[in-house]
């Protein structure tokens, strides 16, 4: 995300650096009227603007800056005009009022290392490039019809994690929440995508392949000069772009030998394959053949790192946060145990279609969205033009960062809005598809996250599973009340230390 942490070194080398700063700094001039009209802000330092005010952790220290400026607030990073949001009635504005003007992306330093932002349904501007791959998506990965169709892969890998779990708790051994999470939402996204597993519980590649997505997250949102001081790139001095680059150099030699198996399997076949049978880089494929190719093999490259690095990270960090916040709050967990009891009963097995008759297994995974939203602070929008939210001018080229996480723990919207208490739901229709903008974890608008009709169908069945068939306690004598919950910020918002518990046996698995 294009905010920086206070790192002494950083701001030594601004300063250092700010006689050839001034002019890449310097505000433009406007009229008196068009001035006043810019939201507020704090004072700005010489070159540097505000940066000092902004910690390791931008969605906090911007939620208490919104508590003097107000819920849209000007700041500048360098040379970078940003706008920041922290009320519903603000975040509709942007998200859905003004959403066509602010429907642009400010790629960061890393993303542009790669050239990643010509390619990423992530990261592209609203175009027509952008449209075909919004479709493709859309229509062969997260449509009713393909959500229907591969929701026995799903039960199967949940089976799978529920296996895992039984073999931990035989052996009475704490399990990685976030690991385990991860390896069954990778090989969940791999079939979808390339119809193989690429994890195991058993194998440490499948960490591997956990690390590497989140340093690629990590790149992407950490501290880098080059996103305030655009000609300070080839310095890549807080190395986020050799990150970048090694990092999706290494999915990308994955998907290469993925590419290159299916075309070989595909060349040996004498009849198409039949498009129940077809996964999504089968229709990829089809469309980087003939003369008038619209996709070529790097740009399904890149579209598979967006799918695979989002749908894989955030809905297993989802589950990681819940599971801690239940442990953390035993009672709460007991509630939503007997809730799951009560409608599955002692032999059964869980359902998507279950789902739907657990309204408090749903409210904690709200609960969740609300206090732990992936993104905290959503992917950066760009102003294509000047344009007028809450009666204030926001420039064109600014960037506009909605605080989801601010939002979601604001006093004037929520009560007791620190508590994890699922039961503030209940009896009501607030969801997190883009309608309601108090809580909008996956975004709004046409930018909304494609993969939201997958992720609200895999967190709670994966949540309610884990809840059915054991009962959790934490390890080596860490009460409920000393759980850590630490967080480290990042595009998406990480627990710094992950979640281990010991899962005890309660219900078989048929």
């Amino acid at each position: 995300m294009d905010i920086i942490s206070g790192q002494g070194l950083f701001f030594l080398f601004c300063f250092i650096t700010s006689c050839f700063l001034i002019f890449s700094t310097t505000r433009s001039r406007r009229g008196s009227l068009q001035a006043t009209a810019t939201p507020p802000g704090p004072p700005r330092l010489p070159i540097i603007g505000n940066i000092h005010l902004v910690g390791k952790n931008p969605h906090r220290s911007f939620a208490d800056l919104s508590k003097t400026y107000g819920p849209i607030m000007s700041l500048k990073f360098g040379s970078l005009n940003t706008v920041v949001v922290t009320s519903p009635e603000a975040a509709r504005e942007v998200l859905r009022t003004q959403d066509q003007i602010l429907s642009s992306r400010s790629p960061t330093n890393s993303i542009r290392s790669i050239n990643h932002h010509e390619v990423s349904i992530v990261w592209l501007p609203s175009s027509p490039r952008w449209r075909l791959l919004r479709k493709l998506s859309v229509s062969h990965l997260f449509s009713p019809q393909r959500i229907e169709a591969t929701k026995a892969l799903r039960m199967n890998k949940v089976k799978e994690l529920v296996n895992f779990m039984s073999e931990s708790s035989r052996r009475e051994e704490a399990v990685d929440i976030s690991c385990a999470s991860f390896i069954t939402m990778l090989n969940i996204i791999s079939n979808i995508l390339f119809s193989v597993d690429l994890g195991s519980y058993a194998s440490k590649i499948s960490n591997g392949f956990q690390d590497t997505v989140i340093s690629v997250m990590e790149a992407v949102g950490k501290p880098d000069a080059a996103n305030y001081f655009p000609f300070l790139g080839f310095l890549d001095l807080q190395g986020n772009r050799k990150t970048m680059n090694v990092c999706s150099e290494r999915l990308f030699r994955v998907f290469r030998g993925i590419i290159e198996a299916k075309i070989a399997e595909n060349a040996l076949r004498n009849n198409p394959k039949d498009i129940s049978d077809s996964d999504f880089l089968d229709v990829l494929l089809d469309l980087s053949k003939g003369d008038e190719t619209e996709l070529s093999i790097d740009d399904i490259k890149h579209l598979l790192l967006d799918m695979f690095t989002a749908g894989t990270d955030t809905s297993s960090g989802t589950v990681e946060w819940a599971m801690a916040e239940l442990l953390k709050n035993p009672k709460t967990m007991a509630k939503a145990q007997a809730e799951i009891d009560h409608v599955i009963g002692p032999n059964g097995i869980i359902e998507e279609s279950d789902i739907s008759k657990l309204p408090y297994l749903q409210a904690v995974v709200k609960e969740t969205f609300r206090l732990h939203p992936a993104a905290p602070l959503l992917i950066p929008r760009k102003a294509e033009s000047d344009v007028e939210v809450l009666g204030f001018m926001v420039p064109k080229d600014t960037q506009v960062l909605v605080n989801v996480w601010a939002i979601g723990r604001d006093p004037n919207v929520w009560e007791n809005p620190n508590r994890f208490e699922p039961e503030r739901f209940l009896g009501k229709e607030i969801d997190v598809k883009g309608r309601d903008y108090e809580l909008t974890p996956f975004g709004a608008g046409r930018r909304i996250c494609p993969g939201l009709p997958l992720a609200v169908k895999i967190v709670p069945l994966m949540l309610a599973s884990l809840l059915y068939y054991f009962d959790w306690k934490l390890p080596n004598g860490v009460v409920s009340e000393d759980l850590d919950m630490d967080e480290t910020f990042g595009i998406t918002l990480h627990k710094t230390n992950p979640l281990h518990a010991v899962p005890v046996k309660k219900h078989a698995l048929h």
